[in-house]
């Protein structure tokens, strides 16, 4: 079986190309030593063709992770043909690439992706001088759209059949003259194929390269002298030589093969960048797309759908319908209470909000398809940075709008370990699908005519972020530079029915799923707990297990306004999923319609202790999953331990100053609520305020 690797930068397209490619015919998994993920597939007309997606790159020269694991598989692999995926509408950026894999002396295929983009930019690709210019094979396509993919697929058979060698694209005569210097000092240490790779690294002064080579005295010295006499030449370090050198290299090539019908004039997608990237309407106009987003999920059509869920399915059908059938059989009472309020109602007032879920991920989908959430990463980087926060923690936020899990596992592509020890430790105060019940609840229950209370939890999330980062950051473990983040923006398109559709169905389906296990399973547990006292004696909730644990720790909750059992037991069964909390909380309150629910919890708590209820839920420790995902990252149980007590703990202080503060200015307040709320806010101040002491620093630099 040949092996042939899809190589390119970063949104050019590669991985859609992979999925049109292999079709189902893939699987994930880990590069060896790393947890960077891997996806190889058969092609879907020759499975004796195997496809490799390899990590997005804009140079061979390793910056960070996935740049090292791609250099060291093209180098160290035997591969029988690499596609350079390239993005035709970015096409100087993406052929810097292509110069230094055809440095490396490796078969190569040329696709220009992306060519409908480029013909609506109205410029145009003259492939065949390209081909000229850079002998090798170049193919033009589209693989969003599916042009000309049996194209590609035809040239790397014939790739793979008949490997062809092509020429090294050549530069400056000077530059020229030191490699071949270069070149002779090596001959014999690499192979011949790898000379001029070889070559250009140790020009470059590249250190993993030439720790590689264990070079002699002898040979060192000749060609630090070759390099030294170059770099006069040039009046320039020899890295930046041999930059420029292949970006005049690609000017040539862009000055030969590409016509631009619309010179100087600004293209669509830069006029749009020019308002939603704007230093001063980015934020306002983040804030009005999230609320709309949250609107048109909470508390408009996605309502109209939970609440014929709540009120008709899982009210009324099939609780009725199951009834009939139970009392049928002569099912015993307490095997029909677990069915019917247990299983029917604590797993069904969590499915009830699947029309909700599914409405906020369609827009959420929209929003990334269409290129804007890319934007918002890029606006947040400027954002993160003024408070000393790397623009990189953003993504695994803002997949953990999805999932916790996911979000912590993208930290592995954030460089600095102190910058992705603390992301993993922020990454879920962001809302999860989970969490959306929880504030789909809250916002129904309490604020039904308030379009702010869903959209709020969401800035509440990331205020508790960018918070956390201003304090972390002053602290010994997280004191430090944030890294640079770089990041391509895509050209705004129409989102794309099937990729939408993929991206609402994956994630509801996976909510669906975990509320037929996890969810279906805590019900279960309790059910029991609140229909069972400690002798195993079946007794109402005033005497089952359920309160009596809740009471315990209920106290601990009655300054957040929701000190009762059976909100307690609720944010306890949260550790499991955070679906739990709405199922324990119907199942605590015996409740058998929607309406009742509501109303009940009208009556037990008031709207800010509902809000605050919602707040400590967003912000404090995930689910038991996101928690072993978090082991699982950092390696250490005291690094989890001390994210879990942070996280929990600033969930505590924020629930208690919404709480009290709303007290206080509702004059329903003593004096221990004024003491309750400035010892909350003086705390909170503090952290964000206080000044980091560089004592320990300068006694480590004394040592």
């Amino acid at each position: 079986m040949s092996l042939i690797a899809l190589a390119g930068n970063q949104n050019s397209g590669k991985t859609t190309l992979f999925n049109e490619l292999t079709g189902s015919s893939q699987y994930v998994g880990n590069w060896p030593g790393v947890t960077v993920e891997k996806k190889i597939g058969r092609l879907k007309v020759n499975k004796q063709l195997a496809i490799l997606d390899l990590p997005g790159i804009y140079s061979l020269s390793p910056y960070t992770l996935e740049e090292r694991i791609s250099r060291k598989y093209l180098l160290e692999e035997t591969l029988d043909l690499i596609v350079d995926v390239a993005d035709s509408t970015n096409l100087e950026r993406s052929l810097y690439l292509t110069l230094q894999l055809l440095e490396t002396g490796l078969p190569l295929v040329l696709a220009l992706n992306m060519q409908d983009l480029l013909k609506k930019q109205g410029r145009k690709i003259n492939r065949k001088k390209m081909e000229y210019m850079l002998s090798l094979p170049v193919v033009s396509l589209s693989a969003a759209k599916k042009e000309n993919l049996a194209g590609l697929t035809k040239t790397m058979e014939q790739g793979v059949a008949d490997p062809p060698s092509y020429p090294y694209p050549e530069y400056d005569d000077r530059l020229e003259s030191a490699l071949s210097m270069i070149s002779t000092q090596l001959s014999g240490q690499v192979a011949p194929s790898k000379l001029r790779y070889y070559a250009l690294k140790v020009f470059e002064r590249d250190e993993k390269v030439q720790k590689e080579l264990q070079l002699s005295s002898h040979q060192q010295k000749e060609i630090s002298e070759i390099i030294a006499t170059a770099e006069q030449l040039f009046d320039d370090s020899s890295d930046s030589i041999v930059v420029n050198a292949r970006y005049d290299y690609v000017a040539q090539i862009m000055s030969m093969c590409v016509v631009d019908e619309n010179d100087f004039q600004m293209s669509a997608s830069d006029q749009i960048d020019r308002i939603v990237t704007n230093k001063w309407l980015a934020l306002p106009i983040f804030a009005l797309v999230m609320w709309l987003v949250y609107y048109v999920s909470i508390q408009t059509v996605g309502t109209m759908g939970t609440d014929w869920v709540n009120d008709n399915l899982f009210g009324q059908w099939i609780p009725n319908a199951v009834s009939q059938v139970l009392q049928s059989w002569h099912v015993a009472g307490w095997m029909q209470g677990l069915i019917i309020d247990g299983i029917i109602g604590g797993v069904g007032s969590v499915l009830g909000f699947v029309p909700q879920i599914m409405m906020l991920f369609l827009c959420l989908g929209i929003l990334e398809d269409c290129g804007y959430m890319a934007r918002i990463a890029f606006v947040m980087d400027r954002i993160f940075h003024r408070f000393n926060l790397s623009g990189k923690s953003f993504i695994p936020m803002l997949i953990s709008t999805g999932c916790g899990v996911p979000g912590i596992m993208a930290t592995r592509t954030i460089e600095s370990e102190k910058d992705r020890k603390m992301t993993i430790m922020l990454t879920t105060f962001m809302p999860c699908s989970a969490k959306l019940t929880v504030i789909a609840l809250i916002s129904g229950t309490f604020f039904p005519h308030q379009s702010w209370v869903a959209p709020s939890a969401y800035f509440l999330g990331m205020l508790a972020v960018v918070g956390s980062g201003i304090f972390l950051k002053k602290t010994q473990m997280f004191a430090g530079p944030p890294q640079p983040f770089v990041m391509e923006l895509p050209a705004y398109h129409l989102p794309r029915a099937r990729n939408i559709f993929h991206y609402v169905w994956s994630r509801s389906k996976r909510f669906v799923q975990k509320a037929g296990t996890i969810i279906f399973a805590s019900c279960v547990v309790i059910w029991f707990l609140s229909n069972f006292n400690w002798k195993l004696q079946m007794v109402s909730q005033n005497q089952s297990l359920l309160k009596d644990v809740g009471n315990l720790l209920a106290p601990v909750f009655a300054p957040l306004g929701f000190g009762d059992w059976r909100a307690t037991v609720a944010v306890l069964a949260g550790l499991v999923a955070k679906e739990n909390c709405v199922g324990t909380l119907r199942l605590a309150f015996g409740s058998n319609s929607a309406q009742s629910f509501a109303q009940a919890l009208n009556a037990a708590y008031t709207p800010m202790a509902g809000y605050a209820f919602l707040a400590f839920n967003l912000l404090c420790a995930p689910c038991f999953a996101a928690i072993g995902t978090m082991y699982k990252e950092y390696g250490d149980k005291m690094w989890t331990l001390r994210a879990l007590g942070y996280q929990t703990g600033l969930a505590y202080l924020t629930a208690l100053c919404l709480y009290q503060c709303w007290l206080i200015l509702t004059g329903s307040f003593s004096w221990g609520n004024i003491l309750f709320a400035l010892g909350g806010i003086s705390l909170i101040a503090y952290g964000l305020v206080f000044k980091k002491d560089h004592s320990l620093e300068k006694k480590q630099a004394v040592v």
